[in-house]
């Protein structure tokens, strides 16, 4: 996506601007983390349901958001960022209400498919709309509290999850509903109105439904592998059409001239190394916050604002350090400070590996590995984003940071579909353990892949001459996130 802005306006109005558009993207980030929070609850609420079915709760919208994010930014810009921003949040906060609304689990998959259409369309466009109202010089901090927004939501959501689970799992999706709403108003009087380029090829949607079933096949053969058995027909089928599928989107994507992945950025080292390390370990990432969440509550038997407590020392971590490390990354590079911060996160999850038992022991037991994965989130994250933005041209910041969130949410999608086909249906607290046991070390291997690939990261940035500090100046900050550049 390339933010177009009237060049006959100025900017202004853009501290409530601001407010519109940050309000819109914590209640979208929030989602994912207050979801994962709700998930053992919705368990209870719908008789006969597994894990198995509620997992398509999470994996569903990270299905649907990660195909259509680069889709939805190409057609703002031809339409315009102010329609389809209103757009996406309308639709975002009407499928909140339908997910509150569900009689049953595959009614709520499918209000969670439309919540993520309304995410694809708000998120891109609520970074061009903001800097389009801001001045040029204000552009690097409107950038950095952007995109501290994430991390917010991040340390807020499990404790806000688990409060609004103990009045009803239905509030995790009723609390976007004023927010949304009051953003939605505000958003009509006061947005400025970019105009749309109106002309060029529309996005790829043939390309869409490939990587879209690609990544639905691939997460159905792991989540149902427990159950249909990894050898079976169907299993295997799964995984060989979502391979072939993920062929012909390559394919596409290759002739097509408005792909949903421009396969040229793939092709430049730094981008492609930070964005394979970003993958892996969001797919780690993603398997630890699920186990944490189902542990507490399934086996230890907390409750659903005592799990949020729990869960939430690791994400408040992570906006004060990732606010601090620019000096490191300045001194280590890249590559070796997302391997630094990959380390600790190993250590945190073979910290519970070793210790974590039936009999609860929160202090001695969860807590030190919630604090160590804390620090390696911070380390790690903001530190892969900000290599991968800083690896590209300014032209191309909106696609190559949508491409790297597209790359996270199929991450995201694989995480959990591997700790929901490892940890099956234990029957005893025995079983439970060494379930969540190979389900840590699951998460430790895809930790240790994404070390692999932060190491071949750190090795191409010396090869490319960056030294220690490459790709820490106008390009990225120590948030991570792109600065503008003028240019969009």
């Amino acid at each position: 996506m390339r933010i177009v802005g009237n060049p006959n306006s100025r900017p202004s109005g853009s501290r409530a601007v601001f407010l519109v558009v940050t309000a819109a993207v914590f209640v979208s980030n929030l989602d994912l983390f207050i979801v994962n929070v709700a998930l053992p609850a919705m368990n209870q609420h719908f008789h006969g349901s597994t894990l198995t079915s509620l997992s398509w709760v999470l994996n569903g919208y990270a299905i649907v958001f990660a195909a259509l994010l680069v889709p939805a930014g190409r057609l703002a810009d031809r339409v315009g960022h102010r329609g389809a921003f209103l757009a996406g949040l309308a639709l975002f906060t009407l499928s909140s209400a339908l997910c509150a609304l569900a009689p049953g689990v595959d009614w709520l998959v499918g209000a969670r498919l439309l919540q993520a259409l309304g995410g694809a369309l708000l998120m891109p466009t609520s970074l061009a709309l903001l800097l389009d109202a801001t001045e040029p010089q204000r552009r690097p901090g409107a950038v950095r509290a952007w995109a501290s927004i994430g991390g917010i939501a991040a340390g807020l959501g499990p404790v806000l999850g688990g409060v609004l689970v103990e009045a009803d799992w239905r509030w995790v999706f009723l609390v976007n509903l004023p927010i949304g709403a009051a953003a939605l108003v505000a958003g009509l009087r006061v947005l400025p109105r970019p105009r749309g380029r109106g002309q060029g090829p529309w996005p790829d949607l043939v390309g869409v439904l490939l990587l879209t079933a690609a990544i639905a096949l691939l997460a159905i053969g792991l989540v149902k592998s427990d159950s249909w058995g990894w050898g079976s027909a169907r299993v295997t089928g799964s995984l060989a059409a979502a391979l072939v599928l993920a062929g012909g989107f390559l394919l596409r994507s290759a002739r097509h001239p408005a792909p949903v992945v421009e396969l040229p950025l793939l092709r430049v080292p730094v981008f492609a190394a930070a964005n394979a390390t970003a993958l892996l370990f969001t797919v780690a990432f993603s398997g630890m916050l699920l186990t944490s969440v189902l542990w507490c509550q399934q086996v230890w038997g907390y409750s659903a604002l005592r799990t949020g407590l729990a869960v939430a020392p690791g994400p408040l971590l992570v906006p004060p350090i990732t606010l601090a490390t620019g000096p490191l990354l300045r001194r280590l590079g890249h590559g070796r400070l997302a391997t630094l911060g990959l380390l600790c996160f190993t250590a945190g999850i073979a910290w519970w590996v070793a210790t974590v038992r039936t009999t609860p022991g929160y202090a001695a037991d969860l807590l030190p590995g919630m604090l160590l994965t804390g620090v390696g989130v911070a380390l790690t994250l903001p530190t892969l984003i900000g290599a991968a933005a800083a690896a590209l041209p300014p032209t191309r910041f909106a696609t190559g940071s949508a491409v790297t969130t597209m790359g996270r949410q199929i991450g995201a999608v694989v995480g959990v579909a591997v700790v929901v086909s490892v940890l099956g249906t234990p029957h005893s607290a025995r079983q439970a353990l060494d379930a969540f046991r190979h389900a840590w070390i699951a998460v430790i291997v895809a930790t240790v892949l994404a070390v692999v690939t932060a190491l071949v990261l750190a090795a191409v940035q010396r090869r490319a001459g960056s030294g220690a500090g490459a790709g820490t100046g106008a390009a990225a900050d120590a948030s991570g996130a792109p600065a503008p550049a003028g240019s969009r």
